[in-house]
């Protein structure tokens, strides 16, 4: 750690999901930060900016001014065009560069136990869960995520991504979809689910093939049939599972109670026969298999499953992660979540449409690669997983500059959801997009504000809840 703290750093994009916390764990171990975003320059989210230079980061213009020494490192996204200031005048001065992915990895495989969590979904989620229970456990983990933990939230943390602790333990989501997960070495492996997204299903077989091979210990997800294929990979092995009868760690037949905002159910560790009674404060069956994750791998890393259980009880959940906004006095609930995957959607939906009510799904894809990529899939979640009554909208894809070919769109996506049987409807700007939904909305409705890579999503939402009637 001390020789990544020893000189300059220069965050491009620092306000990003993935940036943000690693900015906050380099600075907290003593590392001096400054970072541009173009987010900030175009005036988006001016109160988180504003945070991180309270707590000392020195913020510029992305017009190349911050980047200043050839002792500065660079720190980038692959998003990140090499024509962006930063990148040119980094060159210019021969600065060394890290991309996000080998920064996290340099900081993760640093610490004596580095607990890993990877899938195509539940991973933000999970990383959350888990830290909650080490916290709790008494083990001040340093905790990276790509969401902010409400745990951890504080008047002084009020965009708490990250969590920077001294006790020896770190606990990351890691990404397979740019292949960085291969950087990895954990001691704790957790694999919670592999299925398309951003990679074709054998790299991803291969990418998680070799990540539960290189870890001390893994935690299979053996509901997941792509997942339990892998599972020999492991060169130990704790098994967790809502449905399969010989997970390790599972759930009492008949135990689970859902309701719209919570779940309960009956948590049973087969291995020494003891049953222990789990309270969710977050809802869906998708949730309480992320808390068996979370278990799961606090119990790899020595923490009793009776501990984990208790901990969740009063886990808070995470921002954007089927966050409840709040509900209008005619009785209008709107909901805002990071929903931009399928399977992630998937998840969201089938948590609304467990309970009554008429569900307006508004959707803003996070860029036109990802939407010729997975626009099959995702219309097909629509369609299938919303009813007659309940409508889907969605916007044209986040835009934030660059030279990528924006020739497909949310029409097509709308067109397909139509030809799967369901209701869509595509209108261009965001703006209109809330005018049709509080024109929609009726008493009972369930609003849910999906997409990823945009922070304005959230105040979107509360405009909503607070011009709905």
């Amino acid at each position: 750690m001390t020789s990544l703290t020893q000189h300059p750093w220069f965050f491009c994009g620092i306000g990003g999901s993935g940036m943000l916390p690693l900015a906050l764990i380099l600075k907290g171990h003593g590392a001096q930060i400054a970072g541009s975003d173009r987010s900030r320059d175009q005036g988006r989210t001016p109160e988180k900016f504003a945070w991180l230079e309270s707590l000392g980061f020195t913020l510029l213009p992305q017009d190349g001014s911050g980047v200043t020494s050839a002792a500065q490192t660079l720190v980038a996204s692959a998003a990140v065009e090499a024509t962006v200031p930063e990148m040119v005048r980094a060159r210019e001065l021969g600065c060394p560069r890290m991309s996000r992915a080998e920064l996290l990895a340099a900081l993760f495989n640093a610490a004596p136990c580095g607990i890993a969590l990877a899938g195509t979904s539940g991973k933000s989620t999970v990383t959350g869960m888990t830290g909650w229970i080490l916290d709790q456990a008494g083990r001040d983990p340093t905790i990276m995520n790509g969401a902010v933990m409400k745990n951890f939230v504080s008047p002084g943390a009020p965009f708490a991504s990250a969590r920077v602790g001294h006790g020896g333990v770190f606990v990351s989501e890691v990404d397979e979809s740019d292949g960085s997960i291969a950087l990895y070495t954990p001691q704790i492996a957790v694999l919670l689910n592999v299925s398309l997204d951003h990679k074709s299903m054998e790299e991803l077989r291969e990418l998680f093939g070799n990540f539960l091979g290189a870890a001390q210990v893994g935690a299979v997800n053996i509901d997941d049939a792509e997942s339990a294929a892998l599972a020999g990979r492991a060169k130990a092995l704790v098994t967790f599972a809502v449905n399969a009868p010989g997970a390790m760690i599972g759930v009492e037949p008949g135990s689970v109670q859902e309701r719209p905002t919570s779940l309960s159910a009956r948590v049973v560790d087969r291995r020494d026969g003891s049953a222990h009674p789990l309270d969710l404060q977050v809802p869906g069956r998708h949730n309480l298999a992320n808390a068996l994750a979370a278990i799961a791998a606090a119990s790899a890393a020595g923490v009793p499953v009776r501990e984990s259980v208790a901990a969740l009880s009063t886990f808070a959940g995470l921002a954007r992660r089927f966050d409840i906004v709040g509900t209008s006095p005619s009785g209008v609930t709107v909901i805002d979540d990071f929903g931009h995957n399928p399977e992630k959607c998937a998840a969201t939906l089938s948590a609304l449409k467990a309970h009554p009510g008429r569900v307006i799904a508004f959707f803003q894809p996070h860029g036109y690669g990802p939407l010729r990529q997975m626009g099959h899939e995702l219309a097909e979640v629509f369609a299938r997983l919303l009813g007659p009554e309940d409508v889907t909208i969605l916007c044209d894809p986040v835009y934030f500059g660059g030279t990528v070919d924006r020739s497909e769109g949310s029409e097509r996506i709308v067109n397909l959801i139509a030809a799967g049987g369901g209701s869509a409807e595509y209108i261009p700007a965001r703006e209109d997009c809330g005018k049709r939904m509080i024109a929609l909305a009726r008493p009972g409705d369930r609003i849910v504000i999906m997409g990823a890579r945009d922070d304005t999503l959230s105040a979107f939402a509360r405009s909503i809840l607070e011009n709905v009637a």
